[in-house]
């Protein structure tokens, strides 16, 4: 009977293990409409933007977390068929946008038509925080859809989550097994089966 339990608790763990760190250290990768975190929306009007880093990764796409410094590959989806026609630009600061004074432009990518629905620019990255900034000529400056990027940046938050959790269902299970197996019902029945 003791076997059955360790091998029950150890199954437990592993697929509490399995639950909690597939994601850890990905990039966003596929993910769908409304759950995806690069997506934004102003009004009716939809952007997704992505940024590539080629020379490390050639598939990983970020959106908030980018993992190493170097060029990165900005790219902004125009979703909405409309903001095909509308000159659309980008801006890159290098910083929180929270004090645009002390903000250090980075790349500014002029406002143009953009037929294809692709937005491109590249630029150097270093470690940091850095905000994103879409735009067109014709929309209210408050309505911008923004980015902020953390570049090669330990997200201690995330950390905690991904360490926290994890260990917390493991006590809650050790604590469980230890209830269990010093429960007199357990006892009374392994006597029973015994005898």
């Amino acid at each position: 009977m003791m076997k059955h339990v360790t091998g029950i608790g150890a199954t437990g763990l592993m697929f509490l293990a399995v639950l909690s760190y597939p994601g850890v250290a990905a990039a966003h990768g596929v993910v769908n409409g409304e759950d995806d975190p690069c997506l934004r929306q102003v009004g009716e009007r939809i952007v997704h933007f992505n940024a590539y880093q080629p020379q490390y990764q050639l598939k990983d796409q970020y959106c908030t977390d980018i993992p190493q410094e170097g060029d990165t590959v900005l790219v902004v989806d125009l979703v909405d068929p409309a903001l095909r026609n509308e000159p659309i630009g980008m801006r890159v600061m290098k910083g929180n946008g929270s004090d645009e004074a002390e903000d250090q432009i980075v790349a500014d990518i002029r406002p143009s038509t953009h037929q294809d629905g692709v937005l491109r620019g590249e630029v150097r990255l270093d470690e940091g925080l850095y905000t994103v900034t879409i735009a067109s000529e014709k929309q209210n400056l408050m309505r911008r859809p923004q980015y902020l990027l953390r570049v090669h940046m330990t997200d201690y938050q995330k950390l905690v989550r991904t360490v926290a959790v994890p260990l917390l269902g493991m006590l809650f299970i050790a604590w469980f097994g230890y209830k269990l197996i010093r429960s007199k019902w357990l006892r009374n029945r392994w006597a029973g089966l015994r005898s």
